[in-house]
């Protein structure tokens, strides 16, 4: 395998849902990919057939990223191997919907482990080599859920603002070096999400729901035009204006009824359930 350099693209969370898509259509682009998740044969599996479809190379890294030294561990290795990171697609998260009190402190904490700690560890890793090379791109994957604080999406809303306003920070701080940086807010997407947290689809959320090829587009395109973020989808774009545009206690009130988070009876109410990091919404 020929290591490339300054043409490689890392897809973190890349087993499933966006960030499977992601290295579909950046294998597409012919571009060498370095592919990490947790998930081993679904890494491999995804590898072997870009590799046959594509004819690019394909580096498959089993990493659980909400241990920093496993972190560490995988930014050395790739550069042991003198493969630069051109292009970080920072996708890999996951989360619950259900009352905070109700979940235990351990899913709490692993959510913000991997969502905002990991997160933070591989975007510092790699940009610092980045700016050294003064050229490179970054792509945060938040949520429309980055925008405002929702019921039972506590923790989940909360660590996306994280990811959202540290892009936008950083957008500003590293474009001077020659590194963009870009934040995607996608909302409800059909990568499975809904069904793992049993969540009701609301015929609003029907209105609004995007496949994830169109929201991978728009995200590399923002990306490559060097925007600060991108919203896909003109229902997700008007959420973002209402909730601009309108008092907080509104529009808090308004996303809960259209995520379909009010739970409908006591028991419900008592129900978390943890979603994978390949799933629509939870990105």
């Amino acid at each position: 395998m020929t290591a490339n350099s300054n043409s490689w693209v890392l897809v973190t969370g890349a087993s499933s849902g966006f960030g499977e898509e992601f290295a579909r259509q950046y294998a597409a682009q012919g571009r060498p990919l370095v592919l990490v998740a947790r998930r081993l044969e679904k890494l491999q599996a995804l590898a072997r057939e870009l590799r046959e479809r594509h004819g690019v190379d394909v580096i498959v890294e089993q990493v659980d990223l909400s241990a920093i030294t496993a972190v560490v561990e995988l930014h050395k290795r790739l550069r042991e191997r003198g493969i630069a990171i051109d292009v970080l697609i920072n996708n890999a998260g996951h989360g619950w919907q259900g009352p905070f009190v109700d979940a235990s402190l351990d899913k709490a904490m692993a959510m913000l482990d991997l969502d905002v700690a990991g997160m933070t560890a591989v975007t510092r890793l790699f940009a610092e080599d980045m700016r050294a090379r003064r050229h490179g791109q970054i792509l945060m994957v938040a949520s429309l859920l980055a925008y405002q604080g929702v019921q039972n999406f506590a923790v989940y809303s909360a660590a996306k603002a994280y990811v959202l306003r540290l892009a936008e920070a950083l957008h500003r701080e590293l474009e001077r070096d020659g590194v963009t940086v870009t934040a995607l807010n996608p909302g409800m997407s059909n990568t499975g999400f809904a069904a793992a947290a049993q969540q009701q689809i609301t015929p609003m959320l029907k209105l609004m729901m995007m496949q994830p090829a169109p929201v991978v587009r728009a995200g590399i395109r923002a990306l490559e035009a060097g925007r600060i973020s991108v919203v896909p989808g003109w229902g997700n774009k008007a959420f973002v204006f209402f909730t601009w545009a309108t008092p907080r206690r509104l529009h808090q009130a308004v996303a809960a009824r259209v995520i379909g988070a009010r739970p409908k009876s006591r028991s419900a109410a008592g129900r978390t359930h943890l979603l994978s990091c390949a799933s629509g919404m939870a990105r």
